[in-house]
């Protein structure tokens, strides 16, 4: 009976998102309708109690300011500071400048959060520098949409926020535990790149100019402004200094003060900065609000429990479980973003994934991970459509395209399962 229920709400769930109605309004409507049919409780009280609870968490805090720094940086010269820094030194390396896609991503994750404001800064820095120097915008852009996945997992993510106040684990750890598997992707997507340059030697524009070693460290200069920001955010978590909500306040304060220096921080930017993250949250808070409702209506049905004894009486192997979970979130993530697949589904996985002695540090990981190859899965791959702005190019292209990353990021999904201690490793440090 309980099955039922369960799948007779999620249908009405995808009903509601379908008829466009706002994701959090459509968990809210589904947890009142559950609430009211299912159980006894007064529904109106224990949906103000909830949403208020939810709305006021302190750890929330975090999430705006980094949506701010984040929007601030977006604009400044920062990427084309990032391209003038990386550019002399990639000039050696099979594939040349297109690392600088993988590269520029991978340092802009780190003080971005977001994996579309990623990919859309990134992209437009890179893709008219490449398609002007003759790199193939086949491979260009397949890159570039994989590597923008990378601020989901580099710290300070966005996604990893609302994972941990959703998990109720530690932030900071979740931070910790995105530094290794985020340089293992870049390494990856580096990788592909050497490859695919050495077997396609033809394809790759020669060398333009080689500087003298004086001049690319002179270039490099450039790269200060962001390398300070990531030390300072990042530094003062990691050392225990500051706390998740801490060090996204000083990464604001860092990001104005280098929108300040550039000539960049004008009354207009600094107004369009706040109201962008402020809109951006807003939407984010109502989809959190909505989950915390929607997994207390669950929670009086019995739901996830009866969810849990249910997959726990299938026998799974762990392995078994984590390829059923992936391959879960690639199906919901061709309809659903990243933020919303988390908040819906964790109030019914978690007591899953804690009964099969999965450690939520690592299954948070594990959950950016698959989001990441949502992020470039058709029809509602974020990333693919930032890609399609900006490039003009179709959704179907693009994606093919982007499928080396795609089975990149999921044979990281393996290497992370085979070898737990990519992502828990750190975090026991910081714990000791």
């Amino acid at each position: 009976m309980e099955l039922v229920i369960t799948f007779t709400l999620i249908l009405l769930l995808f009903v509601l998102l379908a008829s466009g109605t706002w994701i959090g309004l459509s968990l809210v409507g589904v947890a009142w309708i559950g609430m009211e049919l299912f159980t006894s409780r007064p529904v109106g009280d224990a949906m103000a109690v909830t949403i208020w609870g939810a709305s006021s968490s302190w750890t929330l805090t975090a999430l705006p300011l980094f949506l701010w720094m984040g929007e601030i940086l977006f604009r400044t010269r920062l990427s084309e500071d990032m391209f003038k820094g990386l550019a002399p030194w990639l000039e050696l390396l099979p594939g040349r400048l297109l690392h600088t896609n993988v590269i520029g991503c991978t340092i802009f994750a780190a003080v971005s959060g977001s994996s579309a404001a990623t990919c859309a800064t990134i992209g437009k820095m890179t893709l008219p520098e490449l398609n002007k120097r003759g790199y193939p915008e086949g491979i260009t852009i397949g890159t570039l949409a994989g590597a923008g996945t990378l601020g989901l997992m580099i710290p300070p993510s966005i996604i990893m926020i609302v994972y941990g106040v959703t998990a109720n684990v530690s932030i900071a750890k979740l931070f910790i535990a995105g530094v290794f598997p985020g340089m293992l992707l870049a390494g990856l997507f580096m990788g592909y790149i050497v490859v695919w340059a050495l077997l396609n030697p033809g394809k790759i524009p020669s060398a333009t100019e080689k500087l003298p070693f004086a001049r690319k460290m002179r270039e490099s200069l450039s790269l200060i402004p962001v390398v300070t920001l990531i030390a300072l955010v990042l530094g003062s978590i990691y050392t225990g200094i500051a706390t998740a909500t801490e060090a996204a306040a000083i990464g604001v304060v860092g990001s104005l003060s280098i929108s300040a220096a550039q000539g960049a921080l004008s009354k207009k930017s600094f107004l369009d900065s706040l109201l962008g993250a402020c809109r951006l949250y807003c939407m984010i808070a109502l989809i959190l609000a909505g989950a915390a409702f929607l997994t207390l209506a669950m929670g009086y049905m019995g739901l996830p429990r009866q969810l849990a004894e249910w997959i726990g009486g299938l026998g799974l192997t762990p392995f078994a479980l984590i390829v059923a979970l992936m391959v879960f979130y690639i199906v919901l993530g061709c309809f659903l973003d990243g933020i919303s697949m988390v908040v819906i589904t964790m109030a019914v996985i978690l007591p899953t994934v804690e009964k099969a002695g999965i450690d939520l540090i690592w299954f948070g990981v594990f959950v950016v991970l698959v989001v990441e190859m949502a992020q470039i899965t058709p029809p509602i791959g974020f990333n693919l459509f930032v890609l399609q702005g900006i490039t003009g190019r179709q959704i179907t292209w693009l994606a093919r395209q982007a499928l080396p990353m795609f089975l990149l990021i999921a044979f990281a999904v393996l290497l992370v399962y085979a070898f737990p201690g990519i992502i828990t490793w750190l975090p026991k440090q910081m714990a000791g």
